[in-house]
């Protein structure tokens, strides 16, 4: 099932090789995506959602004299990901159908092929084959912006690819030393994670310079910058600004998220004490990164910034919920990791339609957009409405967790930031809305054409999920939760107890 998942895109991705008419390569891969999310969706029927343990497990082997093997299953940590990845591989054809005019069965290849390497990401319990599949997704959308993007892309794809794969070979050579820790350990080579698990580097609090903090910062540096974290967060905006709305789209909702995804699978349970450690410190960046992201979006001209800038700002907020230490913030961390995919990636489709429309991102350029594309404001409010953490929407539950577990961590400095910054970027949200759909009608936007029918079903999912997940968190929560409260408890364990505790104690 979970190999079917993975490699599926890359049939399909083949499977577009036998076309060249563009309407097509269009209708294929759209029908292909679709029918690939509704596989996806199988595993609320194969998945229990009452258990702690890995499921659907496959593993085979693969590089036997390095001790790698095909390892993959799901867990509670990655199923809502894989879902969502799956959705959005139709919701970025649909976004493109109009956009992309060139090379567009490379352009469908490469989508499927970021599929493939993002899902390989989620899935993987091999730590080779992890890296393997984190470092592939920068090949397809290093060409998504490159080839398709603005006046800057080549740039933009530069400073991308060499800013995260610089990161990531820290993430190869802690990789290693893992590796050697297991032989040390057990004398069998092993790049398994449930062997990194069981392995725990020596930490030395009178000396700082210590092994596991030195391996602490091996992964702790490749996810920060692919979150991104201040300061190693410049390459996100302009990525943002000259990819085409799917790769903005795709790179806000699923690529940033894999940072994060790491913090969960890497840094937190591999290593207690140096978290404990940093933790306060780590709560500091986190909180400097929400409010320096609300404040630069609130004097962005470009709307696509200005989006970016928010979402530096929101992936803070995740950053320190995982360094809250305890179940509230971890869970509002786990949380805020979907809420803002689902945002982001909305906000940034309403963008791409308004550009289609005026091929602008100037702000000063929109104004009283609502007048003729009333049913885009309605959209864009609804929204901004979880963006901004307005009750009765998912954006509220997660950054409630977050909040509430910076408090129960003693972190009072963090808190006030992040309150703070809670007003500011209600004043961007409602500032940019003011701005570009209300006013005096500008005359360009008299020429704008109504959403299409295409656009309006593009959006409808993301309204539906926004308001389901703030009115009935329960159902999004209740397994991610229980990997959360055991995650936060055998961090503690660990830091403070010295000792391993079993699956079952949550």
């Amino acid at each position: 099932m979970l190999s079917l998942l993975i490699f599926l895109p890359l049939v399909f991705s083949l499977f577009l090789l036998l076309f060249k008419k563009q309407e097509v390569i269009k209708w294929c891969s759209f029908v292909c995506s679709s029918s690939y999310f509704l596989f996806s969706l199988s595993l609320f029927f194969l998945v229990d959602m009452d258990s702690q343990q890995f499921q659907l497990v496959e593993k085979y082997e693969w590089l036997s004299l390095l001790g790698s093997n095909y390892f993959v299953a799901i867990d509670g940590l990655s199923f809502w990901f894989v879902i969502l990845t799956a959705f959005l591989s139709p919701i970025s054809i649909l976004a493109s159908w109009n956009l992309i005019q060139k090379k567009v069965q490379a352009f469908y290849i490469c989508l499927f092929l970021m599929t493939t390497s993002i899902m390989g990401t989620f899935l993987s319990l091999d730590g080779i084959l992890f890296y393997v599949f984190f470092e592939s997704s920068l090949v397809p959308l290093y060409f998504i912006i490159g080839v398709w993007g603005g006046a800057k892309r080549i740039y933009a794809a530069m400073k991308f690819f060499i800013y995260t794969a610089f990161a990531s070979l820290f993430l190869l050579a802690g990789l290693i030393a893992f590796m050697h820790l297991v032989w040390q350990s057990k004398g069998v080579l092993s790049a398994s994670l449930l062997d990194f698990y069981s392995v725990v580097p020596v930490f030395d609090s009178s000396n700082w310079f210590n092994q596991q903090n030195i391996l602490f910062f091996c992964f702790f540096i490749p996810f920060a910058v692919k979150l991104p974290m201040v300061p190693f967060h410049t390459w996100l905006p302009l990525a943002h600004v000259e990819a085409p709305t799917p790769g903005s789209a795709w790179l806000a909702a699923v690529i940033l998220k894999i940072g994060a995804y790491g913090f969960f699978r890497f840094v937190l349970p591999l290593f207690p004490d140096s978290v404990a450690y940093f933790a306060p410190f780590i709560s500091y960046l986190a909180a400097f990164s929400i409010i320096y992201g609300a404040f630069m979006a609130l004097v962005q001209e470009n709307i696509k910034k200005l989006v970016a800038y928010s979402s530096v700002s929101h992936m803070g907020y995740i950053l320190l919920g995982l360094f809250s230490q305890n179940a509230y913030g971890i869970t509002g961390g786990f949380y805020q990791m979907l809420m803002h995919a689902l945002s982001s990636a909305a906000l940034f489709l309403m963008v791409g339609m308004l550009y289609e429309r005026s091929h602008t991102l100037n702000i000063a350029k929109y104004r009283g957009v609502a007048g003729t594309m009333p049913i885009l404001a309605g959209f864009f409010v609804a929204i901004s409405l979880s963006t901004i953490a307005l009750p009765g929407t998912g954006g509220f539950i997660s950054e409630f967790f977050v909040l509430v577990g910076t408090f129960m961590a003693g972190r009072w400095e963090s808190l006030i930031v992040a309150l703070l910054a809670v007003i500011v970027t209600a004043a961007v949200m409602l500032y940019l809305i003011h701005r570009v759909f209300f006013g005096k009608e500008d005359e360009d936007s008299k020429s704008f054409l109504p959403l299409s029918n295409r656009e309006k079903y593009l959006l409808v999912p993301f309204v539906i999920f926004i308001f389901m997940t703030g009115l009935f968190p329960n159902v999004f929560l209740k397994y991610p939760s229980k990997y959360c409260l055991f995650s936060s408890v055998t961090c503690i364990s660990k830091a403070v107890l010295n000792k391993p505790i079993s699956g079952d104690t949550p």
